[in-house]
Order: structure tokens, then C-alpha cells, then sequence
């Protein structure tokens, strides 16, 4: 596993030059985009809630919600600067604005002052109170080092290689998978391993090795369990049954006991139903899809949801054929779950890991 490391301020006119020379996210504090998002609040530590107490008397306060259950820091404000959800590893910290962008696939683009992080232990009420999260806290407020988001668009058409101090290829761009013999469609089942060219060894003790003609490949499920598990480190299971942690497939991973149903799956299969409110949804948390009838009852796609673009749709990221990757672009459909367009009327439920 590298180690990741803290990102240095990237000057606006270098972020642009990015933005017309590759197909590979930008990042970095955007003058000419503030206007189209909140300011970013950065939260500070404080005697309150350095020595353990909950609700702050300072400039910072601790709130319960519901729908999920919930705990939210608020600054002097009031506005929300985390998000802990119970039950849920992922954390959603407000830090400085960055911009997330695919040219050569969509003229979609993401503006984010949302820092999605896995913490070591699931939330439970009051945990601010507890040692293992001040320690946390302290270290990744306002932290720059490299989040789920950032880990994710390393993998988009255009990333650059990065490896580790074995020489092997952790990051850069990514296939869906090689074509099959129809030469149309693309094989499925590419896992993170595969994409690295390396055995892994899980924690149930099973060995899964890589194979030559899918090296690079992450099908959509293999994506997500390349970001969360092999770079931010959330346990994983080498089938959809063996151990304890991230599911293999899609319909694992949906149907698992990992973090939290944000929506449920509901209707009747094969197909099931539409939710009908998707307001509970925050950035960094799984989406599901129902896709293709040849899956019988299974839900057969997952991707990552980033929140509004600049255009105020709700967008994702997650690997697909058509697109040969992971991808916001718009081939074989928009990235949005909002409206009626193809991927919003085959979304089926979100998990919050």
C-alpha cells in the first residue's frame, strides 16, 4: 500500500492548463468557481472538544440528526462542517474547494468543498467524546491528503501511473475490461487485483491471483473495491461470501451488512422500484443500479456519487463499458440520478460505507 501524501496548492492558472491539456481530474482552489458553492468552513479544534465534551459552548457545535441517525459538527454559523453517520466508517469534512472534471468524456464538472474520508471505526452516538476520534480528527481536519474523491479520478481516462516503492502500478488510468470474442461487448469480473498484476491475499486467508489479459482492468464493483479497500483500506471479502468486509459484486456490496442503507431497496424484482426521494444522499456514498435483464434479480451496476454539479444535476463517477472505465462522461448516459434520464430511472438504492 503507498503511503499518500498531503497535496500542495496548485496555482488557478496551472488547474487550467490542466483542464485544456488532459481528460484527468483538476484539483485545487478555484477563485473563478467560488461563487457557484458555499465558502468552505474550516473547522479548528477547540477546548471543548480537545477535552472530550460533546455539545461545544464555542465557536463549534455538536447536533443529532435523523433519517439517517447522525451526528453533525455546525460552525459559529451554524452551518455543517461534518458529517458522521451512525454505523457508517465514512466521514464528509468541509475543506478548501476543488474541482473535479472529465473534457474529454463530459463537459459536466464538479465543484466540491466535500472531503470524503473512511474513519478506523464505524460512528456510534457520542463518539466525539472518544480518544481513537480525537486523534482522527486532529489529523484530517483540513487535512489535503488524498480522499475517496482523489483517489477515484486516478483512474480516469488520462490519469497518470503512479507506483509504489515495489515498482507496481497502484494508480493511472483504467479499462473496464478486454472485449470478448464478439469483439462488442467487454468481460466483466475485473478486480482490483487484476488491475495491479499482483496475488492478494484476504483476511479470510484466500489467494486470488491476477490474470495477464485483464492487467488495468476494474469492471465497477472491482473500482469501488479499489478505492475504498486497496487505497483507503475498508476490509474485503475475496467472493461475495467468504469473511467479512466489501462484497465482490455489485448486488454483494447492496445487499451486504457493510455501513448503512441510505435507501433500501424496495418493489418487486427483477427490476424493483425507483426511490422516490434521493434527498438524503451526500456525497461518498454508493449508489446502486439495475441495469440489465440478463441479471436476473441481481442489482448489476454501483457507482460513486460526488453530489451536484455546476449545473446543480446530481452526478457520479463509477467504471462502465461503454466508456471502457471509470468515467463521468456521458456515454451510454449521463451520470445523474436526477431527472429522467438513463441512469436515473434504473437507480435503485445507496449504502454509506
Amino acid at each position: 500500500m503507498p503511503k499518500r501524501k498531503g497535496r500542495p496548492a496548485v496555482h488557478a492558472a496551472t488547474v487550467l492548463a490542466l483542464l485544456a491539456g488532459s481528460a484527468y481530474f483538476t484539483y485545487e482552489l478555484r477563485q473563478d468557481e467560488q461563487a457557484k458553492v458555499p465558502a468552505a468552513q474550516t473547522v479548528t479544534d477547540n477546548a471543548a472538544l480537545q477535552n472530550g465534551g460533546g455539545r461545544t459552548t464555542g465557536k463549534q457545535a455538536w447536533e443529532r440528526l435523523n433519517n439517517p441517525a447522525r451526528s453533525v459538527l455546525r460552525d459559529a454559523g451554524g452551518a455543517v462542517v461534518a458529517t458522521f453517520t451512525d454505523g457508517a466508517r465514512t466521514a464528509t469534512l468541509k475543506g478548501p474547494s476543488r474541482t473535479f472534471a472529465e473534457p474529454a468524456a463530459t463537459t459536466s464538472r464538479v465543484v466540491t468543498d466535500d472531503w470524503v474520508r473512511l474513519m478506523p471505526e464505524p460512528w456510534t452516538k457520542g463518539a466525539e467524546k472518544q480518544q481513537w476520534f480525537k486523534d482522527w480528527f486532529k489529523k484530517y481536519n483540513g487535512s489535503q491528503e488524498d480522499d475517496i474523491f482523489a483517489f477515484a479520478f486516478q483512474y480516469v481516462q488520462g490519469a497518470p501511473v503512479k507506483k509504489d516503492s515495489s515498482g507496481v502500478p497502484y494508480a493511472g488510468d483504467a479499462v473496464f475490461g478486454p472485449f470478448k470474442e464478439d469483439g462488442v461487448d467487454r468481460l466483466e469480473q475485473n478486480d482490483f487485483y487484476d488491475y495491479l498484476g499482483i496475488p492478494y491475499t484476504f483476511r479470510s486467508g484466500t489467494t486470488l491471483y491476477p490474470r495477464k489479459e485483464r492487467y488495468r482492468a476494474l469492471d465497477c464493483s472491482g473500482f469501488m473495491r479499489m478505492v475504498w479497500g486497496y487505497r483507503a483500506r475498508y476490509p474485503l471479502m475475496a467472493s461475495n461470501t467468504a469473511g467479512d468486509g466489501l462484497p465482490r459484486t455489485a448486488d454483494g456490496i447492496a445487499r451486504s451488512k457493510a455501513g448503512v442503507d441510505i435507501i433500501r431497496i424496495q418493489g418487486p424484482a427483477p427490476w424493483y422500484r425507483r426511490p422516490g426521494n434521493i434527498d438524503v444522499l451526500q456525497p461518498g456514498d454508493l449508489l446502486f443500479f439495475k441495469m440489465d435483464h440478463r441479471t436476473g434479480n441481481h442489482i448489476d451496476h454501483v457507482a460513486l456519487y460526488l453530489g451536484p454539479d455546476t449545473e446543480g444535476h446530481r452526478v457520479f463517477v463509477s467504471s462502465r463499458k461503454e466508456q471502457n472505465g471509470p468515467t463521468m462522461g456521458d456515454k451510454g448516459g449521463v451520470s445523474r440520478i436526477d431527472g429522467n434520464g438513463f441512469y436515473a430511472q434504473l437507480f435503485r438504492s445507496a449504502k454509506r460505507l
